[in-house]
């Protein structure tokens, strides 16, 4: 809970940090709060689209509870992001967690 809210501290003094956002985000999912997870994960994408790392983690957060849907579209507008960005790298990571969801 420390992290937590030493990361809240720093993201008062930068409120559009997406790092900030990103590393509280994944600090959610270690506590068991997903809801506040996907809130961030989500907020991040709505304005910074081009943060790849979190399509992976809010992909795979609605994997985990369920939402196979909603986690398709998030694997899938993520490998376009990575496309679009030349991240090779974090194409074929997201291309893989896709594959495996829909198999």
């Amino acid at each position: 809970m420390q992290k937590i809210e030493k990361l809240k501290e720093f993201l008062q003094a930068s409120p559009a940090d997406s790092f900030l956002k990103h590393a509280l985000a994944l600090e959610y999912i270690k506590a068991g709060d997903d809801t506040s997870a996907r809130v961030l994960f989500e907020e991040i994408l709505s304005t910074h689209p081009d943060y790849i790392g979190s399509y992976y983690h809010l992909a795979g957060l609605l994997e985990k509870n369920g939402d196979t849907e909603a986690a398709i579209k998030w694997y899938e507008k993520g490998m376009a992001a990575a496309k679009a960005a030349g991240d090779q790298h974090a194409f074929n990571e997201l291309q893989m967690a896709y594959d495996d969801l829909i198999s």
